[in-house]
Protein backbone atom coordinates (compact mmCIF):
# COMPACT_ATOMS: atom_id res chain seq x y z
CA UNK A 1 0.00 0.00 0.00
CA UNK A 2 1.35 3.38 -1.47
CA UNK A 3 1.50 5.98 1.43
CA UNK A 4 1.71 9.56 0.95
CA UNK A 5 3.80 11.53 3.14
CA UNK A 6 3.05 15.25 3.90
CA UNK A 7 4.66 17.26 6.57
CA UNK A 8 2.83 19.21 9.15
CA UNK A 9 2.77 22.53 7.40
CA UNK A 10 1.94 21.59 3.65
CA UNK A 11 -1.09 19.42 5.68
CA UNK A 12 -2.06 22.83 7.93
CA UNK A 13 -1.89 24.65 4.57
CA UNK A 14 -3.84 21.98 2.13
CA UNK A 15 -6.36 22.57 4.90
CA UNK A 16 -6.77 25.87 5.47
CA UNK A 17 -7.12 26.19 1.51
CA UNK A 18 -9.92 23.56 2.06
CA UNK A 19 -11.56 25.29 5.15
CA UNK A 20 -11.50 28.62 3.83
CA UNK A 21 -13.41 29.94 7.04
CA UNK A 22 -11.42 33.41 7.03
CA UNK A 23 -9.98 35.17 3.49
CA UNK A 24 -7.98 38.74 3.27
CA UNK A 25 -9.14 41.56 1.76
CA UNK A 26 -7.61 44.52 1.06
CA UNK A 27 -5.47 44.25 4.52
CA UNK A 28 -8.61 43.28 6.10
CA UNK A 29 -9.16 39.82 7.89
CA UNK A 30 -12.63 38.69 7.13
CA UNK A 31 -14.22 35.46 9.37
CA UNK A 32 -17.38 33.40 8.85
CA UNK A 33 -19.46 34.89 11.58
CA UNK A 34 -18.25 38.26 11.81
CA UNK A 35 -20.27 41.34 10.87
CA UNK A 36 -19.61 43.45 7.63
CA UNK A 37 -21.07 46.50 5.89
CA UNK A 38 -20.18 46.44 2.51
CA UNK A 39 -20.29 49.49 0.79
CA UNK A 40 -21.18 48.63 -2.96
CA UNK A 41 -21.55 51.29 -6.08
CA UNK A 42 -25.47 51.11 -7.73
CA UNK A 43 -25.57 52.97 -11.02
CA UNK A 44 -28.70 54.58 -11.71
CA UNK A 45 -30.63 56.81 -14.65
CA UNK A 46 -28.72 59.14 -16.36
CA UNK A 47 -25.20 57.96 -15.39
CA UNK A 48 -25.14 58.72 -11.78
CA UNK A 49 -23.55 56.58 -9.16
CA UNK A 50 -24.72 56.34 -5.51
CA UNK A 51 -23.22 54.01 -2.71
CA UNK A 52 -25.12 51.50 -1.13
CA UNK A 53 -24.35 49.77 2.44
CA UNK A 54 -25.39 46.09 2.94
CA UNK A 55 -24.37 45.08 6.77
CA UNK A 56 -24.89 41.65 7.80
CA UNK A 57 -23.18 38.58 9.07
CA UNK A 58 -20.72 36.78 6.82
CA UNK A 59 -21.73 33.29 6.63
CA UNK A 60 -20.18 31.34 3.37
CA UNK A 61 -16.62 32.32 1.80
CA UNK A 62 -16.84 30.79 -1.93
CA UNK A 63 -14.04 30.56 -4.38
CA UNK A 64 -10.54 28.64 -4.78
CA UNK A 65 -8.74 31.90 -6.43
CA UNK A 66 -9.10 35.49 -5.85
CA UNK A 67 -10.59 35.93 -8.93
CA UNK A 68 -13.72 33.10 -8.42
CA UNK A 69 -14.09 34.41 -4.24
CA UNK A 70 -17.05 35.07 -3.48
CA UNK A 71 -18.69 36.00 -0.15
CA UNK A 72 -22.30 35.30 0.87
CA UNK A 73 -23.82 37.93 3.39
CA UNK A 74 -27.20 37.91 5.19
CA UNK A 75 -29.08 40.46 7.15
CA UNK A 76 -32.34 40.81 8.88
CA UNK A 77 -34.41 43.62 7.26
CA UNK A 78 -36.27 46.24 9.60
CA UNK A 79 -39.42 44.13 8.66
CA UNK A 80 -37.88 41.04 9.86
CA UNK A 81 -37.16 39.36 6.66
CA UNK A 82 -33.85 37.64 6.13
CA UNK A 83 -31.73 38.84 3.03
CA UNK A 84 -28.78 37.61 1.23
CA UNK A 85 -26.63 38.87 -0.93
CA UNK A 86 -23.95 37.39 -2.99
CA UNK A 87 -21.04 39.16 -3.71
CA UNK A 88 -18.05 38.63 -5.87
CA UNK A 89 -15.02 40.15 -4.50
CA UNK A 90 -13.30 40.52 -7.81
CA UNK A 91 -16.20 42.90 -8.67
CA UNK A 92 -15.72 46.65 -9.50
CA UNK A 93 -18.64 47.70 -7.51
CA UNK A 94 -17.30 47.26 -4.37
CA UNK A 95 -16.56 50.50 -2.64
CA UNK A 96 -15.02 48.71 0.17
CA UNK A 97 -15.44 46.61 2.78
CA UNK A 98 -14.90 46.51 6.51
CA UNK A 99 -15.27 44.69 9.72
CA UNK A 100 -17.95 46.17 12.53
CA UNK A 101 -17.98 43.41 14.67
CA UNK A 102 -15.42 40.08 15.03
CA UNK A 103 -16.97 37.06 16.02
CA UNK A 104 -15.48 34.08 17.89
CA UNK A 105 -17.08 31.34 15.18
CA UNK A 106 -14.73 28.28 14.15
CA UNK A 107 -16.85 26.64 11.43
CA UNK A 108 -16.52 26.61 7.83
CA UNK A 109 -20.45 27.90 7.02
CA UNK A 110 -22.69 29.37 9.17
CA UNK A 111 -26.29 28.21 7.71
CA UNK A 112 -27.65 27.59 10.77
CA UNK A 113 -28.22 31.47 11.44
CA UNK A 114 -30.90 31.08 8.49
CA UNK A 115 -33.36 29.07 11.11
CA UNK A 116 -32.61 31.68 13.71
CA UNK A 117 -34.02 35.24 14.83
CA UNK A 118 -31.44 37.99 14.83
CA UNK A 119 -31.54 38.14 18.89
CA UNK A 120 -30.46 34.12 18.77
CA UNK A 121 -27.86 35.07 16.21
CA UNK A 122 -26.48 37.29 18.16
CA UNK A 123 -26.40 35.17 21.17
CA UNK A 124 -24.98 32.21 18.93
CA UNK A 125 -21.94 34.48 17.55
CA UNK A 126 -20.73 37.21 19.69
CA UNK A 127 -21.02 35.91 23.40
CA UNK A 128 -18.54 33.91 25.02
CA UNK A 129 -19.03 30.80 26.48
CA UNK A 130 -17.80 30.01 30.46
CA UNK A 131 -15.26 27.04 30.71
CA UNK A 132 -15.64 25.61 33.82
Amino acid sequence: MNRLFIDFHTFVAYNTYLMANTITYNEHTLAIGDTIAVDYKIKEANNKERIQQFEGVLIKIRGASEPTRMITVRKISKSGIGVERIIPLHSPFIASIKVTKKSEFRKARAYFIRDLSLKKTRQKLYTTKKRK
